[in-house]
Formats: structure tokens, C-alpha cells, sequence
């Protein structure tokens, strides 16, 4: 055991590795363990609590053991060895455990530890003009560079990981020490982000910057997409914020904000042909509340439902007649596939079925998602069924069911689902006084910017 300045001793690396993962294995109040066939009669209620409690395992049994932060995947069997996190998914994950605390799955105490141990980590790490890198080592905070060029911050998994941070920073409001404490390191941490950095000077965001690439990779950040968030964030932000005209001659000048279109009978107001894979309806929408928001390009609401269903009826007309589809069996988007990994969508649909497409959807088509969850419990039982819940993706007509979790697929599951419940998440984030500030600026309209909303 090391010694600190002051002669006191103090754990080394690798005593809080040991004691994180003894820690970890004692960790039972995440619920019972499920199997396929302990789910299938279940009422809807108590069904939905379930897969929940065990989707919120991935976060919390399944984190990386010395900063508490998640895994980017994981398989049925095996957490990977390494200790590659995710930003962005330990993002999602900050917003599943809140989601923890208050249904009583884990206490405060124990959700407030284990934010303490991610901001621990995040906190002295390197960032690159305040944000952070798209996976780092969760042992020292190290980058783990993307790509060859891609070794420096990532704006967008930033955005997804204080979407998360500040959900937090709103949760935990007692007078405490350590709550306090908490408080103030998020605040801190949140203001030296420099969005406007990210603009190289012009009406856009741009997602990566790095010291050794600089903005080679030259990707500005344009709708509509799952990019919305990272723009309010921006305009929110307290010391570095961006003008507003990057998101309207940035982010909205893309064709996509184009006049609305119909697909399958259903007018979509924003996105590609046939509207993209849904976790654009999921990923900005974990913290913003659609209903009732809306801006001069489009009612966020009808954005979302109207994607939404325009992805569930494809799956029921079926043009391309692969096998399973149908009205209980639907969901398209970004999620591991039999030839590695792809953003599956309408437009882009190869038999591969994502149960996190539809059960993130629940906020925007209830009965369409409960008879999709109840079809894959029963059809496909223990194949598409594990321990943290819902694998990541599986074609019939192949055969194949994936063998992994994906942080930013189970995240999503257990956060709209909560938000379908009790609303929690969206009420948290859209009361922070600083977002309420930025989508004023952007010219938004919603309940909580109502005079008394919010109180």
C-alpha cells in the first residue's frame, strides 16, 4: 500500500481494484435474476420494472471495476477483460442508475459512491479543451484512442455524458458534504467544456478535435440526426457557450430539415428517407422531453412518434419479406448484426431486428412496444434473454442472436422506459436552470419554460 504526501497511507491501484470487485460481487440489491420464462405472464407493470432491474445490472454488475463507468459491451457469459469504458454509454448509465435509486433497486448511498468513483476518474483525466475521448481506460483515465485520428475528444459522447452528469447534479440535491460536494465537481467540470472551440470559428459544431489531428477529420455536426442534445448543451453552456445561429445555420441547414414527407401514410416533419434508425428518437430525448417541445423547424413530439411508427410499419408491410417481422416483432437501428455492426433503418434493412429500437420507443408507441417485448420473451426466450437483459440484436432468417450488450442500447431501454412510467429523467433534466436558458436562446417552446414551470 502506497503512502501519500503526508506519510498516511493510502490504497494503490490496485487495492481499489480488489476492493471494487469484491465490492462488485456483494452488489445483489440490483434485483433478482431472470430468466425468459420467469417474465412471460407477467403484468405489464411489474414486467416492465423487471426487465428494467435486470437491463440496470449491464451498469452496474457489469461496470468496469475501478472507475464504476461502463463497459462499452460486454457478452452473455463474460465481461471483456480490458478496461475500455465508454463515454457516452456511462452517460446513459448515470441516468439508469438514477433511475435505480429511486425505485429503491440500490440506495442513495450507493448510487452516490459510485458516481463519486466515475467523477474520481473523469475529473483529473486528460480532456482536449474540456471534453472528453470517446473511450478511455477505466483504471487510469488514459485515452483509448477510436481510431488512428480519432484519439482526441469527442464532442457528441461528451454531450451524452454530461446529458447524464447533469441529470445527477439535479438528483442529488441534499445539504450534505458529500452531495454538495458532488454538486460542485459536476458544475466544474461542466463549465470548462469549450463548445466554442468546437466551432473552428464558424456556424458549426464540429465532433472531433485532437492535439495530434487537430480537425483533420473535419466532421461538422449536422442534423437531423442524434446530435441534437449536444447543440442545446452548447448554447447552455456557462462559460463557453456557442451563438445560437451554429444550430440554425449549422445544425438545421442540413436537407433533412427539408418540408415534411410521407412514408407509409405518416407525415415525418425532419429526416432522411423513411426517418433513419431510431435511436435518433432515443439518444437526445433521454434528457429532453418531446412533449410539447418545438422549435421553428419541427413539434419534437410528432418528430419522434411519427418516426417511430413509420420504422414499426415497415417491419409489419414487411417489402423485403424477411423472416419475423410483423407487428410484434419490429425495431430498427444501430446495433451489432451477423456481419459485424451497422445502423440498421428502413432504408437500410437486412433482417436484423435491435429489441432496444423498440423498447426505447415506449413513450412514443406503448402498445406497439409491449407487444413487441412480450413477442420476443415468448418466441425467442433465452436466445435473446441474459443477464443484463435484452441481447443486443438477432435475425430469424439467419439465425442468429447476438452474444453482447452495448452500453448505448441498454441504456436507452431502461431510461424511456422510465420515462414512459413517471416521466423522471425528462423532469430532471429540463428544470436545470442553464438548459432552460439555452433552449430559450434557440428559440424552443415547451411546458417547463411556462412561467412557474420547473418550481
Amino acid at each position: 500500500m502506497a503512502k501519500d504526501k503526508a506519510g498516511k497511507k493510502k490504497p494503490s491501484k490496485g487495492d481499489k481494484k480488489i476492493a471494487a470487485e469484491k465490492a462488485a460481487k456483494g452488489m445483489t440489491k440490483a434485483g433478482p435474476f431472470y430468466k425468459a420464462a420467469d417474465l412471460i405472464d407477467l403484468p405489464d407493470e411489474e414486467l416492465l420494472e423487471a426487465v428494467q432491474r435486470q437491463t440496470f445490472r449491464f451498469f452496474w454488475e457489469g461496470a468496469e471495476p475501478v472507475s464504476g463507468m461502463a463497459r462499452d459491451r460486454t457478452t452473455r457469459t463474460v465481461d471483456t477483460p480490458n478496461d475500455l469504458v465508454a463515454i457516452g454509454g456511462t452517460g446513459f448509465g448515470i441516468m439508469a442508475m438514477i433511475v435505480a435509486m429511486e425505485r429503491g433497486w440500490i440506495s442513495r448511498a450507493e448510487g452516490l459512491e459510485r458516481l463519486t468513483r466515475i467523477v474520481d476518474v473523469i475529473e483529473p483525466t486528460t480532456c482536449f479543451h474540456g471534453a472528453y475521448s470517446h473511450f478511455m481506460h477505466g483504471e487510469t483515465g488514459k485515452v483509448w484512442p477510436f481510431s488512428r485520428k480519432d484519439d482526441g475528444g469527442d464532442l457528441i459522447e461528451t454531450a451524452f455524458l454530461f446529458q447524464g452528469l447533469l441529470c445527477a447534479r439535479e438528483y442529488f440535491d441534499a445539504a450534505t458534504p458529500a452531495e454538495t460536494r458532488l454538486r460542485q465537481r459536476i458544475t466544474g467540470l461542466w463549465g470548462e467544456i469549450e463548445w466554442n472551440w468546437y466551432t473552428q470559428g464558424r456556424h458549426a459544431l464540429y465532433w472531433h478535435w485532437s492535439p495530434n489531428n487537430g480537425f483533420v477529420l473535419d466532421h461538422d455536426i449536422h442534423g437531423w440526426n442524434e446530435c441534437l442534445i449536444a447543440y442545446v448543451m452548447a448554447v447552455s453552456a456557462p462559460r463557453y457557450p456557442i451563438d445560437p445561429a451554429a444550430y440554425h445555420r449549422g445544425f438545421a441547414a442540413s436537407k433533412d430539415f427539408g418540408a415534411p414527407r410521407r412514408y407509409y401514410e405518416i407525415e415525418l416533419p425532419l429526416g432522411p428517407d423513411r426517418g433513419g434508425p431510431l435511436f435518433w428518437a432515443h439518444y437526445s430525448f433521454m434528457g429532453l422531453d418531446p412533449r410539447g417541445l418545438k422549435d421553428r423547424y419541427a413539434d419534437y413530439w410528432q418528430q419522434n412518434v411519427a418516426h417511430t411508427m413509420i420504422n414499426y410499419r415497415h417491419c409489419v408491410l414487411n417489402p423485403h419479406g424477411h423472416k419475423g417481422y410483423g407487428p410484434d416483432c419490429w425495431g430498427l437501428t444501430a446495433s451489432d448484426d451477423p456481419d459485424g455492426y451497422a445502423a440498421h433503418q428502413p432504408s437500410e434493412d437486412n433482417g436484423v431486428i435491435s429489441p432496444t429500437a423498440a423498447l426505447s420507443s415506449f413513450p412514443y408507441a406503448p402498445k406497439e412496444a409491449m407487444a413487441a417485448l412480450r413477442h420476443f420473451l415468448a418466441k425467442y426466450g433465452d436466445k435473446v434473454w441474459g443477464r443484463f437483459g435484452f441481447v443486443d440484436a438477432f435475425s430469424e432468417e439467419r439465425d442468429w442472436f447476438a452474444d453482447t450488450f452495448l452500453s448505448i442500447d441498454q441504456g436507452p431501454i431502461i431510461v424511456m422506459i422510465e420515462n414512459y412510467r413517471t416521466g423522471l429523467i425528462w423532469n430532471l433534466f429540463m428544470r436545470i436552470p442553464e438548459i432552460q436558458g439555452g433552449l430559450r436562446k434557440l428559440g424552443f417552446e415547451s411546458p417547463y419554460l411556462e412561467a412557474g414551470a420547473g418550481a
